[in-house]
């Protein structure tokens, strides 16, 4: 089994990574692959809504966004960190989920969906939501912890003395790695969920 580890944060050694690493420990205690997929430093540019990624399956700028969608096919779950900048999740992870999630229409039924924020202070519970709806749209469960997903730290390295942070993220990663291995089983007894057609209803 295998999961994706998704690093929004541009600063090296930074606060973010540091919880992604904290979490791939507890996978790989748990016998789960584990990729750190690096995009903080990446020039990740926005949908511009062309429709092209209907035909060409995949989205018309060829860069990381493309390059992640692969993988994900072929992985069982995905964990995204993010540092909070002004109360939201930064611009280079808010273009590439939005980007990804709607360019690769692969399967994600039933792939474990998992999201951090780290912050030296305040908007990380804003940050968290908007991260979260990008599983929920795509029948991807969320895996829980035992408070929000969040940790604190400003300088380098500080989040280790987030003590109940750091916990957070050891819980989840034990609760996601548990909710991928009862999925592949599931799976292989009852099979995934029925689909029904999509129905588009229109506002206006």
């Amino acid at each position: 089994m295998k999961v994706l580890l998704l690093n929004g944060s541009p600063r090296p050694n930074s606060n973010t990574l540091l919880g992604l690493k904290e979490m791939e420990k507890i996978f790989t205690e748990q016998g789960i692959q584990t990729e750190i997929f690096n995009i903080g430093t990446k020039d990740i540019r926005g949908c511009i809504a062309c429709e092209q990624c209907r035909k060409l399956r995949a989205c018309v700028f060829d860069d990381a966004v493309n390059e992640f969608a692969k993988k994900l096919e072929e992985a069982d779950g995905m964990v995204v960190g993010s540092p909070v900048y002004y109360s939201a999740p930064n611009a280079t992870v808010q273009a590439f989920l939005q980007r990804l999630f709607y360019s690769n229409n692969s399967d994600k039924t039933m792939k474990v969906g998992a999201a951090f924020v780290c912050a030296r202070r305040g908007g990380t519970t804003a940050s968290y939501d908007v991260l979260n709806k990008f599983f929920t749209i795509s029948g991807m469960p969320i895996a829980p912890s035992q408070y929000w997903n969040i940790i604190h730290g400003g300088a380098p390295g500080e989040a280790i003395k987030d003590e109940e942070g750091m916990q957070i993220l050891r819980v989840l990663a034990r609760n996601m790695a548990f909710l991928m291995k009862s999925i592949y089983l599931g799976k292989k007894e009852i099979g995934l969920p029925e689909k029904e057609k999509h129905l588009w209803t229109n506002f206006i």
